[in-house]
């Protein structure tokens, strides 16, 4: 019997080898083609983004630029005409050597007249940096041999046209001549700045891949990377995309991009990315290209060798790249997120950003540096304009349109401040205004962190006074004042305003309480450090000091005010008027803290035990009562009529200690201090009259009458 032939045996594994070797060879194939083809057009379109992006950037910078150029001089020629004596005085020639001295870029400046708008030209004056044609080796006759080649193009400026030339040719070096019309005495005249290009050079660049050029309104080179062509004045008429920017003239299209055939440097024609930009000045225009060649060839090298090594270099750098991104961009990322999100709040702060790395020599820690820089800056605005409008800036939450408000407006005011200065004067001599500012400084740093803290804003400085205002950022809408009273919601929403303006109120008063602690603070660190140095040649010192506070709380217009070159956020009325005067009446009433009778009767019934409440406060106000004594003169206030200002005694259960540690963990209670405030404070104004040294005033002799103060003694 013959034996039966044994079947070949195939391995399962070796077919689910082939099978998914075929799947993958399929799929890998298919997706490299596919990548290769939409990353192609992927980084076509961004290779048109960024050229147009170049070109935008250079076509800004190169106007601002020029335009500083032309500012400059400009500014020069009226500083040479308004300067007593002409263009030959001492003073104008001390402007022309400081001015060349600042630009040494600017070899020329010449003004040409045209006489009766004849074709002749006459220089009027030129100013030549001497040193600028000394150390290029550039003779000095140059200049008139470029004005006699170019005079029509100077009789177009005199009559009033503004035009870019290409200097280059006539100087051997880069240069360009911007003619701009001058108008002197009725004279038509032309201006002439013959100036490098090689700020502008600089700008433009001389990238590998973008290629990057300026011209004139006549298609004349003005700047290029291949210098040898802007020597030799060549003109761009026949470039494609300059005759496509100037078909497009009739549109007024100032910028565009297009893609157009060229010939190459290997001769050979080839498709060019191109954006044109014109600036305003001259009819300049700046023009960048990129060959589309050259930005997919990095693609198509790529594509090859996918073909050759797709499957160890996709698996391998899926790994990688998931790696490193995760802990390498993924996470500083997310940091760097919150940092900006903490800045967006306002929390300019923020611990977040000691976090971020700022070692990195990549674009995320370009990032990080910016956002460090970016919270110093801010940091830097909120102390010279205000910490709390910074914030309302940076979370997008003030409205620059002035509005009326219900505010509580401060003033303050360092009683002898005059005397106090001239004592510095007479110890310190030229060093005294050293001396003041530092004493200055150290007061007042005091008395912004407690306006600060109790959620004032700081107004302005003026000298030793100080303006706050609490209330001011608030969105205070006043509309339901328009409201019928029959409406159901007036009352609600007038009750709801109603508590906004007197916890201002109480926050100002909190406010100013916590003041006269930081002035006794102040006033003991102040005798240390005048005894520290008393045995010196010049001893330094500290003067003690008292200070004089107003408060008022009233309807005012707050918002943005100024100019475009300096703006505050401000209030104006007469509630700060008032608010002004009530500071200024402390003196003659014997007291460092006033406020008006409508702040009072605003607090009355709710903070300050009197007969309208039978001397009980509501339990949930008891925190925050107030001790205060009527003024016993009665004051006629313009506008007003009769009324009293009331002196602020305390406010018995205020915790100093607690106000201070909300922005100073490591504050510590100086115990004699805290004489002046809270449960060991005064209880009469008598008491807070003897702590702080002030005299009992004798008011049936005071006079009142004083033009400052805009009061009177009611007869």
């Amino acid at each position: 019997m013959s034996k039966k032939k044994k079947q070949k045996i195939f391995p399962i594994g070796v077919k689910l080898a082939l099978i998914i070797g075929f799947i993958v060879l399929v799929s890998l194939g298919t997706v490299t083609f596919l990548n290769s083809y939409f990353v192609s057009e992927d980084v076509r379109i961004t290779a048109e983004e960024n050229n147009l992006t170049i070109n935008t950037r250079s076509a800004s910078t190169a106007q601002n630029e020029i335009n500083i150029v032309r500012s400059n001089v400009l500014q020069l020629l009226d500083l040479i005409n308004a300067a007593s004596g002409g263009k030959n005085s001492a003073l104008a020639r001390q402007a022309e050597a400081f001015f060349f001295e600042r630009n040494t870029e600017i070899a020329e400046i010449i003004l040409l007249t045209n006489y009766n708008s004849n074709s002749d030209l006459t220089i009027h004056s030129r100013l030549k940096n001497t040193k600028f044609f000394t150390s290029n080796e550039i003779d000095f006759s140059v200049t008139d041999n470029f004005i006699n080649q170019n005079k029509k193009n100077f009789l177009r400026a005199c009559a009033g046209e503004t035009i870019a030339l290409n200097a280059s040719p006539f100087f051997k070096t880069g240069m360009i001549s911007l003619l701009l019309p001058y108008r002197e005495n009725g004279l038509e005249q032309c201006c002439v700045i013959i100036f490098s290009l090689e700020s502008i050079a600089n700008i433009l660049g001389t990238g590998s891949t973008n290629s990057t050029f300026m011209i004139n309104d006549n298609d004349e080179l003005l700047c290029h990377s291949e210098n040898d062509r802007v020597l030799s004045g060549q003109s761009m008429k026949n470039h494609p995309l300059v005759q496509e920017m100037r078909s497009k003239n009739q549109n007024n299209e100032e910028s565009r991009q297009i893609i157009f055939d060229y010939p190459g440097e290997n001769g050979i024609t080839q498709q060019y990315i191109g954006a044109y930009q014109k600036i305003s000045i001259a009819d300049i225009s700046v023009l960048t290209t990129v060959p589309l060649d050259t930005v997919l060839e990095g693609v198509r090298t790529t594509r090859r060798n996918n073909l050759y090594l797709m499957g160890i270099v996709l698996f391998v750098s899926i790994i990688f790249i998931l790696t490193f991104a995760r802990f390498a961009i993924s996470k500083p990322l997310r940091h760097l997120t919150a940092s900006a999100e903490e800045i967006q709040q306002g929390n300019f702060n923020t611990a977040i950003i000691s976090t971020l790395n700022m070692k990195r020599r990549d674009e995320i820690g370009i990032l990080n540096k910016s956002t460090k820089d970016e919270q110093e800056f801010l940091n830097t605005f909120a102390r010279f304009t205000n910490r709390g409008v910074a914030k309302a800036i940076a979370r997008k939450e003030i409205d620059f349109e002035p509005h009326l408000k219900d505010v509580s407006i401060f003033f303050s005011d360092i009683r002898g401040f005059t005397a106090i200065s001239d004592g510095f004067k007479n110890r310190f001599g030229e060093e005294s205004p050293r001396e003041i500012i530092g004493f200055l400084n150290d007061y007042m740093s005091r008395m912004v962190n407690c306006v600060t803290i109790s959620g004032g804003t700081i107004d302005k400085f003026e000298g030793d006074a100080i303006m706050a205002v609490w209330g001011i950022l608030r969105d205070d809408d006043l509309s339901f004042e328009l409201l019928p009273d029959t409406d159901p919601t007036k009352k609600e929403k007038e009750a709801e305003h109603s508590k906004h303006v007197k916890q201002d109120a109480i926050s100002a008063i909190r406010g100013t309480i916590a003041m006269r602690y930081a002035l006794m603070q102040y006033n003991k660190d102040a005798e240390a450090f005048t005894k520290a140095h008393e045995n010196e040649a010049k001893a330094k010192y500290k003067p003690h000091i008292r200070i004089g506070c107003g408060i008022n709380t009233g309807r005012a217009t707050c918002g943005i005010m100024g100019s475009e070159d300096k703006m505050e956020y401000t209030a104006i009325g007469d509630s700060v008027n008032f608010a002004s005067r009530t500071e200024s009446s402390n003196k003659p009433c014997g007291t460092d803290i006033l406020i008006t009778q409508d702040t009072y009767n605003l607090l009355k019934k709710d903070y300050i035990k009197c007969e309208e409440n039978n001397f009980t406060l509501p339990k949930e106000n008891e925190d925050n009562e107030i001790v205060v004594e009527m003024i016993p003169v009665e004051f006629e206030v313009k506008g007003k009529g009769a009324q009293h200002f009331y002196g602020v005694v305390n406010m018995p259960r205020f915790d100093i200690e607690a106000f201070f540690k909300t922005s100073d963990k490591e504050f510590k209670l100086d115990s004699d201090c805290a004489r002046c405030v809270g449960s060991t404070g005064p209880k009469t104004l008598n008491e807070v009259r003897k702590l702080l040294g002030i005299p009992i005033p004798e008011f049936e002799s005071v006079n009142l009458n004083e033009e400052e103060n805009k009061i009177q003694v009611k007869k």
